[in-house]
């Protein structure tokens, strides 16, 4: 086991060396730069910029170099811990994760817990209960789950809450505790404004998982060990949670591994619907004003996220299933 995980944390910096190479040229594959875009936003405006001033900034932010050297640069900062600067915010890129990345992880683990523990059951119920009422009940939510984009539901569910309760459901906090400092009581109005993003966020995933659950617990429980277990005077709910559950779990630890990025992302558009002050957001402002580094380190966060989301689904796959452990041996 020891040796298992080693050698795939050892993987990890040659991932992240990959990963942020590919994010970075991607990010700048688009014709133009942030230079192109401010000029762009000045012309709109009724203002221009003459050829010097244009070069005096393109040099400023490094823009006039080769990409090959930006990147070079770039990683040269992130190994020392500095992130750079934003060229759109004009403020250091940890200084503007670091305000969301809280609430981002806070979001998305709430997010998580809540997917799962709500797939699991359902799928084991449904298996359980095959062609009965609850699994066809349980089908037919999971069918509109999986078939509802999620900014739909945060689009409908926000039309019903203000035209119905003339409130607003947008945002993680009440307007009194936006730019104040954490407290008791911003904590608790967090969690009341927690809950609905978490839903619609779970939504796709819980139908998701529990489907997958379902399928592969009716191929567990149709195999042969199952009946010499029932043979031998085993119950039926001792067996099922022994063996069949926990060998079914491995291909929903085995989504860890994308699924974790793709909720602490927040899900850039439902986030940007529900105005929740994440990382999603941010990300896709860094992307339209070609904000390079702001988006590769965001970009790199997830990558990241997916890294380790992979090593946790290894980890418990080892863990669950005996199979792997003695292949690895």
């Amino acid at each position: 086991m020891f040796i298992y995980i080693s050698k795939r944390l050892l993987l990890m910096p040659l991932l992240m060396l990959l990963f942020s190479m590919f994010a970075f040229f991607v990010i700048q594959a688009p014709p133009g730069d942030f230079v192109t875009n401010y000029i762009a936003e000045l012309a709109a405006s009724g203002s221009a910029m003459d050829r010097a001033q244009i070069d005096g900034l393109r040099s400023l932010y490094g823009l006039d170099q080769p990409m090959t050297v930006q990147y070079m640069k770039w990683m040269g900062r992130i190994l020392t811990g500095d992130l750079g600067i934003s060229l759109d915010w004009q403020k250091p890129i940890s200084e503007l994760i670091g305000e969301r990345l809280l609430l981002t992880v806070m979001l998305g683990g709430f997010t998580f817990l809540f997917t799962w523990a709500l797939a699991i059951p359902i799928g084991i119920l449904s298996a359980t209960r095959q062609y009965s009422l609850p699994d066809y009940v349980f089908t037919i939510i999971n069918y509109f789950g999986v078939s509802t984009p999620t900014f739909m539901t945060a689009l409908v569910l926000m039309w019903i809450a203000f035209s119905r309760f003339g409130i607003s459901i947008t945002g993680l906090f009440s307007p009194e505790f936006i730019d104040v400092p954490w407290s008791y009581a911003r904590v608790i109005d967090m969690l009341k404004h927690m809950w609905l993003p978490m839903v619609i966020l779970g939504l796709d995933g819980t139908a998701r998982l529990a489907r997958i659950m379902r399928a592969n617990l009716l191929d567990e429980l149709k195999k042969p060990y199952m009946e010499m277990a029932r043979a031998k005077g085993m119950s039926e709910w001792r067996l099922v949670m022994k063996y069949p559950v926990r060998l079914a779990l491995n291909p929903l630890v085995s989504t860890i591994g994308w699924y974790l990025p793709l909720i602490f992302s927040g899900s850039v558009i439902v986030a940007t619907v529900l105005n929740l002050p994440t990382i999603g957001p941010m990300l896709l402002r860094s992307l339209t004003n070609q904000d390079m580094f702001l988006a590769g380190s965001i970009i790199l966060v997830y990558g990241l996220l997916a890294i380790i989301g992979t090593l946790l689904s290894d980890i418990l796959l080892v863990w669950l299933d005996p199979r792997i452990r003695m292949e690895g041996s």
